[in-house]
């Protein structure tokens, strides 16, 4: 691979966080960020000012700046809107996490890139850290056949004041997101080592006892969400997301001919090593029953060892940039993105359905797709009485005034003086 050539591509970057972050690796991907938006208006005004870059409160303005690409990092909830109105104004686009929060807004997303021609990739960094591309290298030259059954864990518990932190707000979508849509990150790796897309989908939930549910200001009363996904190979995946006790970000695939799985161990992504195992009746030449070892980075990519999300960040920037230069979408690409984002809406549905299963539809086709263009079916939106619960336990929520009265302190202290209370919010939420 090497590195970029030819022009630093212009970016512009949706949230000051994000901006930040991304100011310090987009140098090594050939980009330059050289504008932010957010509605954040005091920490816009530092962030404009510390890195000499344009900034805006209003996103119709922000896209006529003079500039190649876009990238989404709002609201988890709210991004696919965001992505067409770029798209529609000639910019290319990266957008995090979930592509979308609606089937309706998924179709939508993949007609506009279609018809656009512009570059879409979703950021997922997951699948880009070393073990997770080693675990990938491994099963594309067949170490262990084709993959029968996986599973992919994102378990990220914190204290009450970190999950106030990064949530600032009773309306912040942190706080009122229903258990399995934030799913890519355990899904995300599985399909990009296996080269599978999901077809079919059950979620199942593990609900809070109501007294430690009702410590909590999430309007989200489940500790974690279990989606089982058939994929297009006939594979079974299994993914869990959520706040249980004890840190795990773990991935197993099981083959026709052996184990591919990730050590665990302490640390953010455990001790980082990949294990593989084979049955001694089933060795082929050169194989031993088991081995485990540390896999580092491609050489090229040493500039991964300073990024964020594990090396995650590099590699996302890296191929995003790579597609702008040469044409071709991304591996991530809007039908990659949508799909493995609409399998935590339609576990939702499942799960509010008794578990029963819910049909995937393939995005890169019309005549599959076109069914779901008017399926705005979404439990986030505060405001519609009628809209899905959020919980599995119904739309009720009480709040303990202590618990509000930490939050509001916490949210006080790093400059949020927004709407911290329940005033606005419907009845009976």
């Amino acid at each position: 691979m090497g590195g970029m050539q030819g022009d630093r591509l212009r970016v512009g970057v949706i949230g000051v966080g994000r901006g930040q972050t991304f100011m310090r690796q987009a140098a090594s991907a050939g980009m330059e960020l050289v504008a932010i938006c957010d509605t954040w208006q005091e920490r816009l005004a530092t962030g404009g000012q510390q890195h000499g870059i344009a900034t805006y409160t209003d996103y119709d303005r922000f896209l006529e700046h003079d500039m190649d690409a876009v990238v989404l990092a709002n609201y988890f909830h709210e991004h696919a809107p965001f992505a067409i109105k770029a798209l529609k104004a000639g910019k290319h686009v990266m957008s995090e996490c979930a592509a979308c929060s609606t089937l309706a807004e998924g179709v939508e997303l993949c007609r506009t890139v279609e018809q656009t021609g512009k570059i879409y990739m979703l950021a997922e960094n997951y699948p880009f850290t070393a073990f997770n591309l080693e675990l990938a290298r491994l099963y594309e030259q067949g170490e262990i056949g084709r993959v029968l059954y996986a599973e992919g864990e994102y378990i990220h518990p914190g204290s009450f004041d970190w999950a106030m932190g990064i949530s600032p707000g009773l309306r912040h979508w942190r706080n009122n997101l229903p258990a399995t849509y934030y799913c890519t990150h355990a899904m995300a790796p599985l399909m990009t080592i296996t080269d599978t897309m999901p077809v079919r989908v059950n979620g199942f939930v593990a609900p809070l006892p109501e007294d430690s549910a009702r410590q909590r200001l999430w309007r989200q009363r489940d500790a974690a969400g279990i989606i089982i996904t058939q994929m297009d190979n006939g594979a079974i995946f299994k993914l869990i997301q959520g706040g249980l006790p004890g840190h795990s970000i773990f991935y197993r695939l099981h083959g026709e001919s052996g184990l591919l799985e990730l050590g665990r161990g302490p640390g953010y992504w455990g001790p980082g090593s990949v294990r593989i195992v084979h049955d001694e009746w089933d060795l082929r030449p050169g194989q031993v029953p088991e081995t485990s070892y540390y896999p580092r980075f491609p050489e090229w990519a040493q500039a991964a060892t300073q990024a964020g999300h594990g090396g995650g960040d590099f590699f996302t920037n890296y191929y995003f940039a790579q597609a702008i230069r040469s044409g071709e979408q991304p591996y991530l690409n809007v039908y990659r993105g949508v799909a493995m984002s609409v399998i935590g809406i339609l576990a939702w549905k499942s799960v509010l359905d008794n578990g029963n299963s819910y049909a995937v539809p393939d995005f890169s086709r019309e005549d599959s797709r076109r069914s779901y263009e008017n399926d705005r079916w979404r439990p986030m939106d505060l405001d519609d009485p009628n809209a899905p619960p959020i919980s599995s336990r119904g739309k009720r929520r009480e709040v303990i005034p202590a618990s509000l009265e930490r939050a509001r302190e916490i949210w006080l202290r790093m400059g949020y003086r927004g709407d911290d209370g329940q005033e606005g919010l419907p009845e009976g939420v």
